[in-house]
């Protein structure tokens, strides 16, 4: 069995501005990664830096609907992979992203605590993102301490 960690957040730009925002090696570094190795495109192994935590990892492109849902996986690395859908909904004003986030193991000791930390995770990657898109803000990412 998996569970799942679900993050919904209201952004005041359109759909095509934050799907644009994620897929493209130049802007995510505005609110999330330092850098993408490429484009965002279904079966593409990305690669993410993140420069600040001398980190990177690697995605696995699974679907990419344009301006509506890219889905991926991660974690592989670590033995610990999960699948992570992001999914844009547009309405007259605004988009509403939901990142879905599941596969993360019911067994595991520490689950409540890593999904805790994805929470944490995602919720921070939406503040970031909204205030990159909405205000052009660029230093709130990679400042979270943990």
């Amino acid at each position: 069995m998996s569970t799942q960690v679900i993050t919904t957040l209201k952004i005041n730009k359109p759909s095509n501005e934050v799907f644009e925002a994620f897929v493209s090696p130049t802007t995510i570094g505005n609110f999330w990664f330092s850098s993408s190795s490429e484009r965002w495109e279904k079966g593409k192994r990305i690669t993410l830096k993140y420069d600040e935590y001398n980190a990177e990892g690697v995605i696995n492109v699974l679907e990419i609907e344009e301006n509506k849902k890219i889905v991926f996986s991660w974690g592989e690395e670590h033995g610990e992979e999960t699948v992570v859908a992001i999914t844009l909904q547009e309405d007259e004003t605004s988009t509403i992203i939901e990142v879905n986030e599941s596969g993360l193991k019911e067994d595991d000791p520490e689950i409540m605590a890593k999904m805790m930390g994805q929470k944490e995770g995602w919720v921070y990657t939406l503040t970031c993102l909204k205030g990159y898109l909405e205000s052009g803000v660029t230093n709130l990412r990679a400042s979270l301490i943990h």
